[in-house]
């Protein structure tokens, strides 16, 4: 066993398997807190290495592309002290810290990981249910659906389309920027219907718009990651896309029909967006894009 236990977390190697395990300090990010503890199988794994410096070094492992749903879902966008794959280290740990990193490193070449681009996710992804709340509203996941509940401070065309359930099936993809405290972030998910929008995430009922606070609307990519995990694998994504383009879209029978009631919601929201774009508050474009997304909802 090879161990390295900081203040900003403990790394164990056992052979098979690195477990990361969050430090408790204040000082830890809330991001790396509530990702928790992370157990990588070594052939997920394509690197690692020690970088002294002279006060703190850094372990840092580097994962094999397409191996972790939280990379992919955040393409490497995650800010430094919120990377779980990065360990602070003291400088009279370095040479601990420079045989774990050894440890790793001849176990990869013992067992001939391939550096190639994984084609199947190795870790799991977090957990679900998951729910975070950030800026521009609540999401969350159960494994089947994501909702967004939108807050008080969203937009008014996001508000007047209520909440959004959009099913795991009709996700195509997850993009994700993070709030860095100078620019607005955004989580979007991408269905079919949605994939070429070109509404401002402010607007986009498909969106959260991240303006708020960085270090909260940073959990967004947790959920980011676990819906990620149960998409289709990008290795095998252009496959699926092509036989859905071939496969004829499914006719609507009287039972995928909404109850009676669903109208009348639907005919409120509808004026509401009228009286929106009637007001000049909704562009020709964003009253057309918007009123497609309600209809879709319904």
């Amino acid at each position: 066993m090879a161990e390295i236990i900081q203040r900003d977390g403990t790394w164990a190697f056992d052979g098979s398997t690195v477990r990361i395990t969050p430090g408790l300090h204040r000082s830890v990010p809330l991001f790396r807190q509530t990702y928790g503890e992370i157990a990588v199988p070594l052939e997920a794994v394509a690197g690692v290495v020690f970088e002294p410096e002279r006060k703190r070094g850094r372990l840092r492992m580097r994962l094999r592309e397409g191996a972790d749903p939280l990379l992919q879902a955040t393409g490497g966008r995650l800010p430094d002290p919120a990377d779980p794959y990065r360990l602070l280290v003291d400088v009279d740990r370095a040479g601990v810290a420079e045989y774990v990193a050894e440890e790793i490193r001849h176990s990869l070449l013992l067992d001939q990981i391939p550096q190639e681009p994984a084609k199947a996710y190795l870790l799991p992804g977090p957990p679900v249910p998951v729910s975070v709340r950030s800026s521009d509203g609540t999401v969350s996941f159960d494994g089947t659906q994501v909702r967004i509940d939108w807050s008080d401070t969203s937009d008014r065309v996001k508000r007047a389309t209520g909440p959004r359930i959009i099913g795991i099936g009709d996700v195509v993809q997850v993009e994700w920027l993070p709030n860095s405290g100078y620019e607005d972030g955004f989580l979007r998910f991408a269905t079919r219907e949605t994939a070429f929008s070109k509404l401002p995430p402010e607007k986009d009922p498909y969106a959260l718009d991240l303006w708020g606070s960085p270090r909260r609307d940073l959990l967004t990519a947790i959920v980011a990651a676990a819906v990620t995990a149960r998409l289709p694998h990008p290795s095998a994504r252009s496959g699926v896309e092509d036989g859905e383009r071939r496969a004829a879209p499914p006719r609507l029978t009287s039972a995928d029909r909404p109850p009676a009631d669903h109208h009348d919601v639907l005919l409120r929201r509808l004026r509401e967006l009228g009286e929106l774009h009637r007001d000049g508050v909704l562009t020709d474009e964003e009253f057309a894009m918007t009123k497609a997304a309600v209809l879709r909802g319904f």
